[in-house]
């Protein structure tokens, strides 16, 4: 049997086992060691280690932002400024309507990179959730929603930096006449149908529009039934401490570092600086003022390493799947099968979906854009393809995975900054994601035939 396939099948069993058993770790570490036997043979533990030393040395920079991130949150909490800012934030989210309208505002005005973007807004969001008894499935939903899709629309971003030098290199972008990289990436903007659907159904869920699905619909009858905002499954991620209500905290002390954290991160575009230029302000800001003595600070910063070991530990394991999947052949043997069934009209429509099943079955939505841009641009020029639909596909397959994968960095860390278990958050999110999914293809489809 090819490898590529053994592949696919370790994949779907994985996702199986995971809805079915709710241990999403344990069930993609198997899956992982099981792919390795595959790969390599009878070397496959030795082998599998030495992916593993790989996978933490090659992502070292996402494990860094992580754990400094966790920090950073830990000592907003601790000086009660994220307090502050929610209890002025509870003014303005009267309602819940309102409530879900900064959120996703919010979403949209954090656009620089997508780790910023869910875990900033999921520090100062959660309490007036929680204040207004909303499940914390909807803010994951919100906040995971408005993360990648909000950051692949807006030329400012780190997810707009890496497509557009990626499209760039191919020769029919080129030729389209552009004149720059970024250039070529807003042609594709108007036509990046899944993120555009995606913030559309976000906005229509926060005003009401939209119904409650599935287990979304399952987590607001669990808050009105037992007003338990997360399930007995998810208080294992809820164990931070709980501020009186008539405890003050001051707004600036939130304000201040956060206001670093976002302007060094537009301004240089390092999040990993920022995160760091944001912990010493945190340090100057509390401990002269006697807020936080210097062990209170330390052991802050332990304690919220401490609290992102789950999603990087999710993380780490996916990294090692990926990669052993990828020395399989997972996606050049997806790619093979789906080829003879490319047509100019429908070559969009099948980019996106090729992008969307390889960025969700892997969680890699970067690394499976760099692998089927240089395949599929070259094989649209020769069939007439449009490339700028083209552009617009990739984008789309990537966010979907990102957005949708149980399993991605986008997806774990939603969950992470909402406090729930990652598959509670990515089988509430997914039947909004697979009807966007859907209308997405129609839209290719449709555009695909015409320009």
């Amino acid at each position: 049997m090819d490898q590529g396939l053994i592949a696919i099948i370790i994949t779907v069993c994985i996702i199986i086992g995971a809805i079915k058993t709710r241990r999403t770790v344990e069930c993609m570490l198997l899956g992982s060691l099981v792919a390795a036997f595959f790969a390599f043979q009878g070397n496959f533990l030795a082998q599998w280690c030495v992916v593993l030393q790989e996978m933490l040395a090659e992502e070292v920079w996402v494990f860094l932002v992580c754990l400094l991130f966790g920090a950073l949150i830990a000592q907003l909490t601790a000086s009660r400024g994220s307090f502050g800012f929610s209890k002025y934030l509870a003014k303005i989210c009267s309602s819940d309507k309102k409530t879900f309208l900064t959120t996703y505002i919010m979403g949209i005005l954090i656009f620089v990179d997508d780790y910023l973007n869910v875990l900033s807004i999921g520090a100062c969001m959660k309490k007036i959730y929680d204040d207004r008894k909303l499940p914390r499935e909807s803010l994951a939903y919100v906040l995971n929603s408005t993360g990648a899709p909000v950051c692949v629309l807006l030329p400012i971003s780190t997810w707009a930096v890496f497509y557009a030098n990626l499209f760039f290199e191919q020769e029919s972008v080129k030729a389209m006449g552009v004149t720059s990289p970024m250039a070529a990436y807003l042609k594709a903007v108007p036509f990046c149908f899944y993120p555009i659907i995606t913030l559309a159904f976000v906005f229509l869920f926060a005003v009401g529009a939209m119904p409650k699905l599935g287990p979304m619909k399952k987590a607001f009858r669990r808050v009105e039934e037992t007003g338990k905002v997360y399930s007995d499954f998810s208080r294992k991620f809820n164990h931070a401490t709980v501020y009186d209500q008539d405890t003050d905290g001051n707004i600036w002390y939130f304000l201040i570092p956060m206001g670093v954290l976002v302007g060094l991160a537009v301004a240089t575009g390092d999040i990993l600086v920022s995160v760091v230029v944001a912990l010493v302000v945190c340090f100057v800001l509390y401990v002269p003022r006697k807020v936080l003595t210097v062990d209170e600070f330390m052991n802050n910063t332990i304690q919220g390493f401490s609290d992102m070991l789950p999603v990087l530990t999710m993380l780490l394991v996916t990294f090692v799947l990926k990669d052993i999947c990828g020395k399989m052949g997972l996606t050049e043997y997806i790619v093979e099968k789906t080829e003879p069934l490319l047509f100019p009209a429908i070559f969009p429509a099948m980019v996106f979906a090729l992008g969307a099943v390889l960025a969700f079955t892997t969680g890699s939505d970067w690394g499976m854009s760099s692998i089927i841009t240089p395949i599929v641009f070259p094989l649209g020029s020769v069939i007439g393809a449009n490339p700028v639909l083209i552009m617009a596909a990739v984008i789309s397959g990537g966010t979907f995975g990102s957005h949708a994968c149980f399993y991605s960095d986008a997806t774990l860390l939603a969950a992470q900054s909402a406090g729930i278990d990652s598959m509670e958050h990515a089988l509430s999110q997914l039947p909004y994601n697979v009807i966007a999914c859907v209308l997405a293809i129609v839209g290719f489809m449709i555009t695909g035939a015409v320009m």
